[in-house]
């Protein structure tokens, strides 16, 4: 039995809907950042963290990992070229995406507001935007990043690109907004997106 805690409001969603995807068994602790049941299990205060009898993991990938690992789906097999190729599809939209979303969000209501700099946005915008053909290119006429095979990358870069509409980012291309909307489609998403 799994243990999630965070809300789905946060990158906590990614494992909700993952385990919801490999119809896992699990109990879903709603816990801001910062909270003291976030605090309990990471000393950062960050979530998401997963549960696993007395262990605690950290890291809403490396969670996505060990459970795609572990349950033999989403994810080739390791020590595989095709699961090399996943890996660096997995850092692409961290570095490309992640990064640029999270860095925005600190200089908007992250960081105290004498260490904000609201200047910086609009270069992690051109940033994103350019990130966006890149993707395009490496997507493709696929439906999932790895071809025909859904895998975690699909499942993060889908929270990303939801996370940048929100967060006003510059609008993506036609291409992949509708590759985010066959993803928010899929049972799994719409049962994850329902724990609000």
């Amino acid at each position: 039995m799994y243990t999630v805690v965070g809300s789905v409001k946060t990158r906590a969603f990614r494992v909700v809907w993952l385990l919801e995807e490999l119809g896992q068994t699990y109990t879903h602790i709603a816990a801001g950042p910062r909270s003291a049941e976030a605090m309990e299990h990471n000393p950062t205060g960050k979530v998401p963290a997963l549960i696993i009898n007395d262990t605690v993991l950290t890291d809403s990938v490396a969670i996505m990992t060990y459970l795609a690992d572990k349950h033999g789906q989403f994810s080739c097999p390791a020590g595989t070229l095709d699961r090399a190729h996943q890996d660096s599809l997995t850092h692409f939209v961290l570095d490309e995406f992640e990064s640029l979303l999270w860095m925005a969000s600190r200089h908007s209501f992250v960081l105290p507001p004498e260490h904000r700099l609201p200047a910086i946005k609009p270069s992690l915008h051109w940033e994103f935007a350019r990130s966006a053909q890149t993707l395009l290119h490496r997507l493709g006429d696929n439906n999932f990043l790895m071809g025909a095979n859904i895998t975690v990358p699909d499942l993060l870069l889908t929270h990303c690109l939801t996370w940048a509409v929100a967060a006003k980012f510059p609008p993506i291309p036609p291409h992949l907004t509708a590759y985010v909307d066959r993803m928010k489609s899929r049972p799994a998403y719409i049962r994850a997106m329902a724990q609000h």
